[in-house]
């Protein structure tokens, strides 16, 4: 368990820690960052854009500006970036000398990204977990299942829910949720037998999620199956079946179909 346990350690080491999912928010050496330190959105908005480019490589400030303020002049596009650097750079050092080096903000010329050696980010804690998962998933199941428990755990909800109708985050949005799929539904098939119940509550999740998921549905039939509970194995598939047709007008995968003639033919 050293590798879950080196992930969560490097919460308890960073200065700042970002929280991504399900609602926005920042603490500085466990202080929470308020919207009245932060000022502008225009702060907010900066430093967010940030966290979400931070496995590009640094960014051209034209870049950033054409990418936050797309519909706006080239000198209302340096005017705002000017005041939410400034607006950015006092909420997360308040105390940083003038004209010193930043502490969490890698600036060269005119180029911008995150020292990602000072800062938590529950997103990335979140891949990470599921890194370890995927690894752990054919020779240490034990170690998989904590791992992906871990990520899941951490899940709070969207990705930056205040930005959800801006270009720049939604690429970023897809790949987590896709990512959180993907852990609930590998250690609800590690659960499928042994713990049924909980499989149902992790499928179930899941769904709240995103309620096309259909291996969430076969997995939750098995479970309930492996409970000796027939009824609402039926019933899951009727379910299924009804959102899909809804949604996309198809029918189950081939084997969600196999797994209900199996079950009603019991």
């Amino acid at each position: 368990m050293e590798k879950i346990a080196n992930i969560q350690a490097k919460k308890e080491t960073a200065s700042l820690q970002v929280q991504t999912l399900g609602t926005f928010q920042v603490w500085r050496d466990g202080e929470l960052i308020t919207p009245k330190v932060w000022g502008r959105d225009k702060s907010v908005q900066l430093f967010q854009f940030l966290v979400t480019a931070r496995h590009q490589r640094a960014l051209h400030k034209e870049q950033i500006i054409d990418r936050i303020w797309e519909d706006i002049d080239t000198k209302s596009g340096e005017q705002n970036f000017k005041v939410a650097q400034h607006g950015m750079n006092k909420a997360l050092e308040p105390m940083r000398v003038s004209r010193s080096e930043a502490k969490y903000i890698i600036r060269q010329g005119v180029t911008y990204q995150l020292n990602l050696a000072e800062i938590w980010i529950d997103s990335d804690a979140i891949e990470s977990y599921i890194a370890v998962g995927n690894q752990s998933l054919s020779d240490d199941p034990k170690m998989a299942i904590a791992a992906y428990m871990a990520a899941i755990d951490l899940h709070h909800g969207v990705y930056l829910p205040n930005r959800l109708y801006e270009d720049w985050s939604s690429a970023e949005r897809e790949r987590l949720q896709v990512l959180i799929l993907g852990a609930f539904i590998n250690v609800s098939e590690l659960l499928v037998e042994e713990n049924p119940m909980e499989c149902i509550r992790l499928c179930q999740q899941a769904l709240l999620i995103e309620n096309t998921w259909e291996d969430a549905y076969r997995i939750q039939m098995e479970a309930y199956l492996n409970n000796s509970n027939r009824p609402m194995a039926i019933k899951t598939y009727r379910q299924c079946e009804t959102i899909l047709e809804k949604e996309f007008g198809v029918k189950p995968m081939p084997e969600t179909q196999a797994l209900y003639k199996k079950i009603v033919g019991m």
